[in-house]
């Protein structure tokens, strides 16, 4: 039986450059440099998901995954969940216009 969860989230998701650079860095004693070499991408790359300002493309997802031992779809998720939520913001009062239809 699935839960219905209506109640709307009032802080966001954690962005996976948060989790990342809050969790999986430290336990595994690295550093931007090498991070950035272990996945195969520059510095300025992870240095720009670190700091949230660049997203988790699949290709990202499934460098992290191989890397960490987890899944591509747990650094998918998280991403999508804070865009979704950004995008809910950004757009709050567009979306409030749209009438919702009920079938007939």
């Amino acid at each position: 039986m699935a839960i219905s969860n209506t109640t709307k989230r009032e802080i966001p998701p954690t962005h996976p450059g948060e989790t990342l650079r809050e969790d999986f860095m430290p336990d595994y004693g690295l550093t931007t440099a090498s991070l950035a070499d272990a996945l195969g991408v520059s510095r300025q790359t992870v240095n720009e998901v670190l700091r949230e300002k660049r997203a988790i493309t699949p290709v990202m997802a499934l460098r992290l995954s191989r890397l960490f031992g987890n899944s591509p779809e747990f650094w998918l998720n998280a991403q999508y969940s804070r865009d979704l939520w950004e995008s809910e913001q950004r757009f709050q009062d567009e979306l409030r216009q749209i009438q919702p239809l009920t079938a007939a």
